[in-house]
């Protein structure tokens, strides 16, 4: 099915086989539409549909399985025996924030003196540099862990060699053609790794460090009456950091996020305890929407703004008070941010209705003196989600350009920045996200070079947002057993979205602008009325009045000031009356 929206969007519906959804109803009891979503996922076995509905730490893959590990591990374990200073060197953001510490957290229990580093994002830039090396080895540092960076880091990599430190580089992103000559490198992304989940974020492979390397002390009889250490304990970082990068919550992910999301809902650590104190969470079960819209837009503020530091101590420090202050400075940092961002956004959106035929547009790039490097990404993403294109956004300063972009399904960034590689300084990121380096006098040729290369492999066709439908219903059939059943698929995020249904011939009422340009509504149908809530469309106020509308949505529990009630998350809607003219 395939209808014209009230923003462009192609709605489709999910049609898994029926036989594979039987089976999973009859061998499991599941409810028919959590055994419907499970079959359009691909979940088709009833061994598959258990896993994935009760993820477990059993399920992990074999840690050695990612090329490189065992050389990494035996490398530490030797600084653990020779009690060498190790420096944990990390990105600035949540996914980097977190994996740092949770390295650190677990070495310290072996060596006195286990430092980090992340560098500054305005001075220093992304990566692993010859400053950071310098500062390290001035602290007495003999080997230098990368994390969440490195694998693109040749010129430092080798200059630390040259300084006598060794660097394991533990990292995440695209492999580049040729690989630092770095003491061990561990990515999945590797062509010769076996390891079968290709798609962890960096605190991910940290993590399966950290298996790794207490297997192997537990061989070494390292702890006696077996008291090694319980990883699980470290799985609230580890869901921070995957939710943070917008892994795929598949596989590994899925099972780190699902337990982690626990742990932290039940207040295991103090730093995160007094973070959801600020955001006023701290009562709540906490699920990986609060996470992503309350505790890592702070946690990356830090980064973006502020100190990536403050952050890191918050999630070590075991001290209530101090991680009460740090929460208050990242809550302050995560303000100032909302602030720059809006500023930004509304000066391009008012630049593109004004200026652009955005129909003819296929992607997205400016460039300003005046923009914060550390908030153009969070604006790029903002783009896409409205417009649906590719957006670079570039922070100029002294002729020079930091960009952040960021894409859509339909085109592979990384890759079409690899064809515009000759007007780059510098490139790095995945699929969906990428930094460059670009002197100022060469955006307009890149700007053209990329808007040729995208429209070589995709058409502005391809560039329309696309909703599935997992099931239809009416607006009588939600209630709270229906939500609670939708509930058992989570954790919800890349490629595990939230489940999407439809209601048809439904109409609003009382909509208002509330919020940063959210729309709040009644919607009525079927003899019921239910509140609706759609993030960001503030926009579409006056569209809405009149017409019969289909509305794709998820339902979800609502808690608000004592009170309790189902409240319809908005996806998409649909005017009848254009659909069918």
């Amino acid at each position: 099915m395939s209808k014209t929206t009230l923003p462009l969007t192609q709605w489709t519906t999910a049609e898994p086989n029926q036989a594979v959804q039987d089976n999973l109803v009859n061998e499991l009891g599941i409810h028919p539409i959590v055994s419907r979503i499970l079959a359009s996922r691909d979940i088709l076995t009833p061994d598959d549909a258990r896993r994935y509905l009760a993820p477990s730490l059993q399920d992990l893959h074999n840690p050695f399985l990612l090329k490189g590990m065992r050389k990494a591990v035996e490398r530490v374990i030797n600084a653990i025996h020779n009690q060498e200073k190790i420096t944990v060197y990390g990105d600035y953001d949540a996914d980097g924030i977190t994996s740092v510490a949770v390295l650190v957290k677990f070495l310290q229990q072996f060596l006195p003196d286990v430092d980090y580093y992340i560098p500054d994002r305005i001075l220093e830039g992304y990566g692993l540099n010859r400053t950071g090396v310098d500062r390290i080895k001035n602290g007495g540092s003999r080997l230098i862990i990368t994390i969440d960076c490195g694998v693109s880091d040749h010129d430092a990599v080798s200059y630390a060699s040259a300084m006598g430190l060794d660097t394991v580089i533990l990292d995440h992103h695209e492999v580049p053609g040729t690989v630092p000559d770095a003491f061990a490198i561990v990515n999945p992304k590797q062509s010769d790794c076996s390891f079968p989940f290709k798609h962890l974020a960096a605190v991910g492979i940290a993590f399966n460090f950290l298996i790794a390397l207490r297997g192997l002390l537990r061989k070494e009889g390292y702890w006696t009456e077996n008291r090694s250490p319980n990883l699980r304990e470290y799985l609230d970082l580890v869901a921070i950091g995957t939710i943070g990068d917008i892994s795929p919550l598949l596989d590994e992910n899925r099972i780190f996020t699902k337990i982690g999301l626990d742990l932290i809902t039940e207040s295991r650590r103090v730093g995160l305890t007094a973070l959801k104190e600020i955001c006023g969470v701290e009562n709540q079960v906490i699920d990986s929407g609060k996470a992503s819209f309350c505790l890592i837009p702070r946690i990356n503020a830090a980064g973006r703004i502020g100190s990536p530091l403050d952050a890191v101590r918050l999630l070590l420090t075991d001290n209530v008070e101090e991680a009460r202050d740090l929460a208050r400075k990242l809550d302050v940092c995560n303000r100032k941010r909302q602030t720059m961002e809006k500023v930004i956004f509304s000066e391009l959106i008012d630049s593109i209705e004004k200026k652009l035929n955005i129909e003819k547009r296929s992607v997205l790039v400016f460039a300003s003196s005046k923009w914060h490097p550390g908030v153009i990404g969070i604006v790029a993403s903002r783009l896409v989600d409205r417009y649906c294109r590719p957006a670079i956004l570039i922070s100029l300063k002294d002729g020079v350009g930091k960009g952040s972009g960021r894409s859509v399904s339909a085109f592979n960034i990384y890759e079409g920045l690899k064809k515009c590689d000759s007007r780059l300084l510098a490139y790095g990121g995945h699929r969906y996200a990428a930094g460059i380096s670009i002197r100022e006098e060469e955006i307009q040729s890149f700007t053209d070079q990329l808007d040729a290369v995208i429209k070589e492999e995709a058409t502005l066709v391809n560039f329309v947002s696309h909703t599935t439908i997992d099931a239809y219903c009416q607006l009588s059939d939600i209630n709270h057993a229906m939500v609670s059943h939708l509930d058992t698929l989570a954790p919800f995020g890349s490629q595990n979205p939230e489940p999407v249904l439809c209601a048809r011939n439904v109409n609003v009422s009382s909509p208002s602008v509330v919020g940063n340009n959210h729309l709040r509504m009644r919607i009525n149908g079927d003899g019921v009325s239910c509140n609706s809530i759609w993030f960001s469309k503030g926009h579409f106020l006056h569209a809405l009045s009149g017409p019969s509308l289909d509305i794709a949505f998820t339902p979800q529990i609502n808690n608000w000031n004592g009170a309790t009630d189902i409240q319809l998350k908005m996806k998409d809607i649909t005017i009848q009356n254009l659909a069918t003219s």
